[in-house]
C-alpha cells in the first residue's frame, strides 16, 4: 500500500503554526514563570512532582483519575508524540486530514505513515471500516501497524466526533491490537459545551489509550511550551511510560523551569485561568461563526466549528474563479489567501489532505484585533462583532471571499 506522499508539500520547518492564543498572557501564569526563571535547574525528564500532580488533578476532574507515576510531561506535544511513537515502534495510522505536526514525528523515526479517510460528519477520527481495510492492506504488504493517533476536538477541522463514531473507531483499533494516542489539546474549547457531547477514547478503553494535551494553545502561549500525557493504569502502560521517558531523556527534551511553573499553575485551574478560558472560547466561537458565514455566503463549504480557534473551508465550489487567478491546488490557495488576508492560511495539504483539493484552515486569532489592547477589548465586549476592529477584520476577510463569489458568478454560462 502506498504511503502518504510528502513531495511538493513544503519543508516541515515551514509548516503551519498552531492556532495562537490571540490574547495577552494572564498575570498568574506569567508571574509563575518569572518566579521560576531563577531556579538553577529545570525539570527532570518527564516532569517534576508538582507538575505531575497538577496534571493528575486536571484529568481527575474530567473523570479520568490517574496517579503521578502514570503521567509524563515534555516541552511541547511534538517531542512527546515523537517519544511515544519511538517507544511503541511500528507504523502509524492517522485520520485525513490531521494536525500538521503528527506525521513528521513518525517519518523522522523511519516509521510508515498511513492516512485513513474520516467519516462524512466529522474529522479527527478515522472511518472504522476504512481503518480496518487500511490495517489489512498494510499488513498484507509487510507493514506493522501499531499506533493510531486521533483527536476528539480536531485541528484542523474544528469538529467533535459523535461518541458513537468514536466508539466504533476505538473498537476497530482494539480489534487490530493498535495503541491509541488521543490528542485532547482542544477539548476545553468547546464552542457550545452544553450542546456538544465530548467523550474521550480513554473513557472507552482504559488499557490501550494514552491521552496527550498540549497546553501551548488553550492555556499557555507558545513561548512557554509544555505538554502532558496520561498513560494507561496497567503494567503495559507503566512500561510504555518508562520507554517514553527514556526517549525524552535521550533527546534532552525536558521542560524549562518557567514553562513547568506556568503549566503547573494553569493545570490547577484557578479562577483567573478558567474565567479567561471561558471568555476566550466564547469570543473565538462568535468570530468563527461569523467567518464561516462569510465563507458560506461566497458559495464555499465549511462544517460548523465546534471547538478550537479556526475553521476548515473547502473552496472547491469556487475552483473556476480561483483558476482564473492562477490557483490550481492547495499550495496555490495557501499563497493566494495568505496574501489577500494578511494572515496564515495553511492549505489542506499541510494536514495530509489531497493537494488537489482546495481546502484551507482559517484561524480566528488574527480577526480579534491588531494589538493586545484591541484583543482585550474584544474579549470584554458584550458582542465582539460590534467592536470596530473586529468589524474591520471581518469586513476584509469577507471581501476576499465576496470577490471570488462575484468572479464565479461572472463565469457562469448564461441560462
Amino acid at each position: 500500500m502506498r504511503r502518504t506522499d510528502t513531495e511538493g508539500r513544503g519543508p516541515v520547518r515551514y509548516g503551519p503554526p498552531m492556532p495562537e492564543l490571540g490574547l495577552p498572557v494572564l498575570p498568574g501564569p506569567a508571574s509563575a514563570a518569572a518566579s521560576a526563571a531563577a531556579r538553577p535547574h529545570g525539570e527532570p525528564p518527564g516532569g517534576g512532582p508538582a507538575l505531575l500532580d497538577a496534571a493528575s488533578g486536571y484529568w481527575s476532574r474530567r473523570g479520568l483519575p490517574v496517579e503521578r507515576d502514570h503521567v509524563a510531561a515534555a516541552p511541547g506535544a511534538p517531542p512527546l508524540l515523537l517519544a511515544l511513537t519511538a517507544a511503541l515502534g511500528g507504523d502509524v495510522l492517522l485520520p485525513r486530514p490531521c494536525p500538521a505536526w503528527w506525521a513528521p514525528q513518525a517519518r523522522l523515526l523511519g516509521h510508515g505513515v498511513y492516512h485513513v479517510p474520516t467519516p462524512a460528519e466529522c474529522g479527527g477520527v478515522p472511518d472504522p471500516y476504512a481503518l480496518l481495510e487500511t490495517v489489512r492492506r498494510v499488513r498484507a504488504e509487510g507493514g506493522r501497524p501499531r499506533l493510531l493517533v486521533l483527536s476528539v476536538a480536531d485541528d484542523p477541522t474544528a469538529t467533535v466526533p459523535p461518541p458513537e463514531v468514536l466508539h466504533e473507531a476505538v473498537e476497530a483499533a482494539a480489534d487490530e491490537g493498535l495503541h491509541v494516542v488521543s490528542d485532547e489539546t482542544w477539548r476545553d474549547t468547546l464552542h457550545r459545551p452544553h450542546d456538544t457531547v465530548l467523550v474521550g477514547p480513554a473513557e472507552m478503553d482504559h488499557e490501550r489509550v494514552t491521552v496527550v494535551c498540549d497546553l501551548a494553545g488553550p492555556f499557555l502561549p507558545t513561548a512557554l511550551p509544555a505538554a502532558v500525557a496520561r498513560f494507561p493504569d496497567t503494567p503495559l502502560g507503566a512500561v510504555l511510560r518508562a520507554r517514553t521517558l527514556d526517549v525524552l531523556t535521550a533527546l534532552g527534551a525536558t521542560l524549562a523551569a518557567p514553562a513547568a511553573a506556568a503549566a503547573t499553575y494553569a493545570l490547577g485551574e484557578p479562577d483567573d485561568v478558567t474565567e479567561r478560558l471561558t471568555a476566550a472560547v466564547r469570543l473565538h466561537a462568535r468570530v468563527a461563526e461569523a467567518a464561516r458565514h462569510a465563507v458560506l455566503a461566497a458559495g464555499a463549504l465549511a462544517r460548523p466549528p465546534r471547538a478550537g480557534r479556526h475553521l476548515y473551508a473547502d473552496l472547491g465550489p469556487l475552483r473556476s474563479a480561483l483558476a482564473a487567478r492562477g490557483v490550481g491546488d492547495a499550495q496555490d490557495l495557501e499563497d493566494f489567501l495568505g496574501e489577500r488576508l494578511g494572515m496564515p492560511t495553511p492549505g489542506g495539504h499541510r494536514f495530509g489532505d489531497d493537494i488537489d483539493a482546495l481546502r484551507v484552515r482559517l484561524s480566528t486569532g488574527p480577526l480579534l484585533g491588531a494589538t493586545p489592547e484591541e484583543r482585550l477589548a474584544s474579549l470584554g465586549a458584550p458582542d465582539p462583532l460590534e467592536s470596530p476592529h473586529v468589524q474591520r477584520a471581518l469586513h476584509m476577510f469577507g471581501s476576499a471571499f465576496d470577490d471570488l463569489r462575484a468572479e464565479a458568478q461572472r463565469m457562469e454560462p448564461p441560462r
